[in-house]
């Protein structure tokens, strides 16, 4: 199956003439005005509700939200003509007749401040995170943007550094034909390593991510690159998720935060009242039940459009040998490339009652996807969808077969030698039993002793309701706690360490050990009571940290020099080997005996 790939822009071949500075879409300027709709749209229900009349907090805010319209475009109109960007086909002899021709920073240390990714720890940071790649030359092609009226800001980031290139449009952005490129670069784990141009037309943005992208040589993937297309059956599982229930609690709130802020009293509402007063006066073995199948259905319904508007179009490929690519949306529209370098691996995760039904969903692991809350909305791979295609999913991002399960990769360059799956190594029965402790100390004795209370403060009727709770709370609890310990599990199998933890959410990660930067052992006087200690492993990519909990105390240690050789050798000493013994010839099982002193020095305080 041919598939397009990012052509190599033909400037890139004839750097005869520097190449000129671009600005955004006018239409920008529009995108600033999108804040006014909430507001008025206020107006527009407050007035809806009162008849017509606006009182004098209604006209008040009128001319506070021309005020701030005022105020918005100019600032808007300033940005956007202050804002400019280029890629650079010589980075730095380019950003050095830049400076020398800025005025207002010539001699003034900002421009070589902010154009400091390019430094030397960045550079050594970027060839560690991205060894299939050649070292990087002084002149490097560098994606530069300035922008500031007072204070003029140039940064220039080396297109070897950036990892991801994201194309995302909200419906108002799609209306005005244009979208937000946001580029993350090695490291940007916090927002201030992301570079963001909002906003460009469709066409520029997508003929700059080809420029962007263009630097990894890419090789066209030979078969299908194809990994997932959306399936509409799969939209069995969209109720199996938390919105089914806690997306209508969450949608009541927001509405009742909207109608408050506008003046609107929601309990003096006559439809409110009315079905309180209809609940109040029925029977309960009749209304509630009723109540709960109410809230299901409008839980199943806002599901199932969350899940059509977030994978609408859905498709998951490997564009070229270097760059997985997620595209889908319906109303707000996302483009997510990921770099093969960058991606270190995938989390399956199954939610209980998803996991109830089979299925599951696949997240990726990969760095330069930005801070937390951007992980989370940029990571993933693959909807709730059935878990033999989760694991399909998993098997081809990673290029290899699904640890402990052998499932066919169905990416084009898949290994060519395979290994017998490796069945995880299940932990204590120590963290079993501290499983049923917590349950009982944190849901059933609270809830108990609360309904108890409250009974005999206000009514002999909730006495009854506090036993009831004990005895259908106690074996649910007990159930959990040994699901939970069921689910724990970790081993090594290849390059990749595998953890497996939870109940609510099972969650399967995949690790390439050779990510690992650091290690972490923490336990409390309960767990050293009961022998268990809890490790996590640093990674500089999603979660930044990934725990395996509640391993065996006198087995953490030589898991974790096993998983990340080097990184514990010299704080180690291996049974029946003399302390004397030289760290570069000590070895642990699954460990390659080799060490990694200078690359993992920094993080003895971590380790120990």
């Amino acid at each position: 199956m041919s598939t397009s790939h990012p052509a190599r822009p033909a400037q890139w071949d004839h750097c005869s003439q520097p190449p000129q500075w671009r600005r955004l879409d006018p239409r920008t300027l529009l995108v600033h005005c999108g804040w006014m709709a909430a507001p008025l749209g206020s107006l527009a229900l407050t007035a809806l509700a009162t008849g017509g009349r606006i009182s004098a907090r209604g006209w008040i805010t009128l001319a506070v939200i021309a005020a701030s319209f005022a105020v918005v475009s100019t600032l808007g109109l300033i940005r956007w003509a202050r804002t400019e960007f280029r890629v650079s086909l010589n980075g730095d002899a380019d950003a050095a007749g830049h400076a020398a021709t800025w005025p207002d920073l010539a001699g003034s240390a900002a421009p070589t401040g902010n154009a400091a990714t390019r430094d030397a720890t960045t550079r050594n940071a970027a060839t560690r995170d991205a060894p299939t790649r050649n070292a990087p030359t002084p002149n490097a092609p560098t994606l530069d943007i300035r922008s500031g009226l007072f204070n003029r800001r140039l940064r220039s980031i080396p297109l070897h550094r950036i990892r991801t290139v994201d194309l995302t449009a909200s419906p108002l952005h799609r209306l005005l034909g244009v979208t937000v490129l946001r580029a993350g670069t090695a490291g940007s784990g916090g927002s201030g390593g992301a570079l963001s141009l909002d906003a460009l037309a469709v066409p520029e943005a997508a003929r700059l991510r080809a420029e962007l992208l263009a630097r990894a040589g890419s090789a066209a993937a030979d078969g299908d690159p194809v990994l997932a297309r959306i399936d509409w059956r799969w939209l069995r599982y969209a109720p199996l998720t938390f919105w089914i229930v806690g997306g209508v609690f969450a949608a009541a709130g927001s509405a009742y935060r909207v109608l408050d802020g506008i003046g609107i009293e929601p309990w003096k509402l006559g439809i409110v009242r009315q079905a309180f007063a209809e609940f109040g006066t029925g029977a309960l073995w009749v209304t509630v039940p009723v109540a709960l199948l109410a809230v299901l259905a409008l839980g199943s319904a806002g599901a199932l459009g969350l899940y059509v508007e977030n994978w609408w179009n859905y498709r998951l490929e490997w564009t070229d040998a270097h760059t997985l690519q997620v595209r889908r949306g319906l109303f707000t529209t996302r483009s997510v490339a990921i770099e093969r370098a960058r991606l270190r691996g995938v989390l399956l995760r199954e939610p209980l009652l998803l996991r109830a039904g089979g299925g599951a969903l696949v997240r990726a692991v990969a760095g330069g996807l930005g801070n937390r809350e951007e992980n989370r909305k940029r990571s993933g791979l693959l909807p709730p969808a059935p878990r033999a295609e989760a694991l399909r999913v998993a098997a081809g991002t990673l290029g290899a077969p699904f640890p402990g399960t052998g499932t066919e990769t169905g990416h084009p360059h898949p290994p060519t030698t395979t290994s017998t799956p490796t069945p995880l190594t299940p932990h204590p029965r120590a963290a079993l039993r501290r499983r049923r402790v917590r349950g009982m100390l944190f849901v059933v004795l609270p809830g108990t002793a609360l309904l108890a209370g409250l009974g005999v403060a206000l009514t002999p009727v909730l006495l009854q309701c506090a036993w009831v709770f004990a005895v259908v709370a106690t074996p649910l609890v007990l159930w959990l706690a040994r699901d939970a310990y069921r689910s724990l599990g970790h081993g090594l199998e290849g390059g990749f360490l595998v953890a497996r933890s939870g109940t609510f959410s099972r969650d399967t990660l995949v690790l390439q050990r050779s990510a690992i930067a650091a290690w972490t052992f923490t336990d409390s006087p309960f767990t050293r009571r009961s022998g268990l200690v809890t490790v996590t492993a640093a990674v500089a990519a999603g979660e930044d940290g990934y725990r395996i909990r509640d391993l065996a105390a006198g087995e953490a240690a030589g898991f974790a020099a096993a998983a990340g050789p080097g990184i514990l050798a010299e704080f180690l000493v291996p049974a029946g080997e003399s302390p004397a013994a030289p760290v570069a010839s000590r070895r642990f099982p699954g460990s390659s005996g080799r060490t990694q002193q200078g690359r993992h020095r920094s993080d003895k305080s971590s380790a120990t």
